[in-house]
């Protein structure tokens, strides 16, 4: 019985060794989604609308009493 578990047990994780992870394609289409979204992340941010509203909080920060 246990050389039977220990043959299944063996059998599925070479199974999962042969076929872990992402193919090349899904790595590029992944890099691909995660730099349109750092552009797009970088343009709201350096946006004048975004950048007035962080001086302000900065401001607010700095001229706070203690």
């Amino acid at each position: 019985m246990y050389k039977a578990v220990w043959a299944r047990l063996r059998a599925l994780m070479c199974g999962a060794r042969r076929d872990a992870g992402m193919v090349t394609s899904e790595y590029a289409m992944g890099i691909v989604a995660a730099v349109a979204f750092a552009v797009v992340l970088y343009k709201v941010v350096t946006s004048g609308q975004v950048d007035a509203e962080l001086q302000a909080i900065v401001k607010r920060a700095l001229d706070a009493g203690m």
